[in-house]
């Protein structure tokens, strides 16, 4: 493998330069590598490092692996366990795969491997303060100037911002929103008689706030246990995760990581290019808004960035530059930009009609069916709406009822009007403020809530909280009556 990087090299010029060494920035710079050029991966962590995730592996994501690479699964899903809010649980199961869990750490540090195995180069440590097109610091039109914390220029023929939800090259870009959730997230171990009822089968909870959602998905040992929801309601999000924990029976189990983080869905008419600057995955807001599902955005917009940038980095002038930019925005829009349309439409159906939406998906078998299809990667949620009719008709019917034109969901849902406006107004050169994404998560986490519970329950009321084995007599009657309910 190579090795990492030293600062003694910086000075060259890279043909491509990738911030971030997550799904979507590993992907970019094994994508560039692997097409012969010469690729520097930064990285502002030691890898591996945790990242807030519930680490679910769906079909688009397997099939944009690089060839041979060996998911290190924890565990392999056959069964989705819904409920509504505590309530109306029911398991559906599946003799075929449905999808498979990963941890984090371990998945995105073998990406990175590939990516040097392909020939990129590593540098950890390197946390990125801003981008520069034009300046002191650029010596030609050609260049792209990476301007690190500590003062340190790196350039670069074509850069590739991969760099998180806080991006910084996405500010430089002006990545605008239309959607900002926040999610609440717990790795809780637990004892193999608990471990044991929860193996192959994960929870899916549709909250008790519009648009907001639980899950549990076990790996071996352990428990991930998350929520989300809007931003903006913190301290009923943090509720949310207390009660979610407390009625499943795992209050009295110390969890290993709590952490908080803000998910961006961009808008329609965001851009995902500046110059010779490309956005990719979180960084460009490219998210499944209704499940808010990030790792397949990530790992497809990464390789479609890298294969770009490859271009980008052979143009010879500003114009064939851009060409290629609006090329691989063009490429993104067709493919992920027409499924988030779709899963836009999917939230605010969610929103208004969750308890219709259980009904659904637990007491009508196509809807099944359709969930399974899509979470092993034989067919997606735009596909299907394009090709099922009585589908197409009902979204049309609701797109008449509500105003989802601004944005993702209801119009602005979470965004601020800096977001919702796009940051890349500022200068080159001028340094970015932080966007206190970290903060804000803490502070939803430190909220006051309920009180925990008092320890009595057994920590094996897991299964039964669930309603894991029961469930499957409640029916589509009991469905029915939950959507009466809402």
């Amino acid at each position: 493998m190579p090795e990492d990087v030293g600062a003694d090299e910086a000075a060259e010029v890279w043909d491509v330069v990738v911030v971030g060494a997550g799904p979507a920035g590993a992907s970019a710079a094994y994508a560039a590598a692997v097409a012969g050029r010469r690729v520097l991966l930064l990285e502002k962590s030691e890898l591996p490092r945790y990242k807030t995730c519930g680490g679910g592996i769906i079909g688009p994501s397997r099939d944009s692996l690089p060839p041979g690479f060996e998911l290190p699964l924890q565990d392999r899903v056959h069964a989705v366990t819904f409920s509504l809010d505590g309530r109306f649980a029911r398991t559906r199961r599946s003799r075929r795969m449905l999808f498979g869990l990963i941890n984090r750490p371990e998945f995105d540090a073998q990406l990175v491997e590939h990516a040097q195995k392909a020939g990129a180069q590593l540098r950890t440590g390197a946390t990125v303060s801003r981008v520069e097109q034009h300046g002191p610091s650029v010596p030609d039109r050609r260049t792209v100037a990476v301007v690190l914390a500590d003062g340190e220029t790196v350039l670069a023929r074509a850069v590739v911002g991969a760099d998180g939800s806080a991006s910084r090259i996405g500010a430089h870009v002006g990545v605008k929103l239309g959607q900002v959730d926040l999610g609440l997230e717990a790795e809780i171990p637990v004892p193999p008689s608990v471990a044991e009822d929860w193996k192959g089968r994960v929870l899916i909870d549709w909250g008790p706030m519009p648009g907001s959602y639980g899950w549990v998905f076990p790996k071996g040992d352990t428990l991930t246990v998350g929520v989300i929801s809007a931003r903006g309601e913190g301290a009923a999000t943090k509720r949310y995760m207390e009660d979610f924990v407390a009625r499943l029976g795992l209050a009295g189990f110390e969890p290993t990581i709590s952490s908080g983080h803000l998910t961006r869905c961009r808008s329609d008419d965001s851009p995902l290019s500046r110059g010779r600057v490309l956005v990719c995955g979180d960084a460009a807001g490219l998210l499944e808004p209704w499940t808010r599902e990030g790792i397949s955005y990530a790992l497809r917009s990464g390789r479609l960035a890298g294969e770009w940038a490859v271009r980008v980095a052979e143009a010879n002038d500003a114009v064939d530059a851009r060409r290629q930019a609006l090329n691989y925005a063009f490429a993104i829009k067709a493919g992920l930009g027409v499924e988030m349309a779709v899963g836009r439409r999917m939230l605010a159906l969610f929103e208004r009609r969750p308890g219709l939406l259980h009904a659904t998906i637990t007491g009508f078998r196509p809807a099944w069916n359709a969930f399974a299809d899509i979470t092993r990667g034989s067919a997606t949620l735009g596909g299907m709406v394009r090709s099922n009719g009585m589908a197409r008709r009902a979204l049309e019917i609701l797109d008449k009822r509500m105003d989802t034109s601004a944005g993702v969901g209801p119009a602005g849902r979470g965004v601020t009007a800096r977001e919702r406006a796009g940051s890349g107004a500022e200068a080159d050169g001028q340094e970015l403020p932080d966007t206190g994404e970290a903060a804000e998560a803490t502070a939803a986490k430190g909220t006051e809530g309920t009180e925990g519970p008092d320890g009595t329950r057994s920590a094996t009321a897991a299964k039964g909280a669930d309603g894991a084995d029961g469930a499957e007599t409640t029916g589509a009657a009991g469905a029915a009556e939950a959507a009466d309910q809402v």
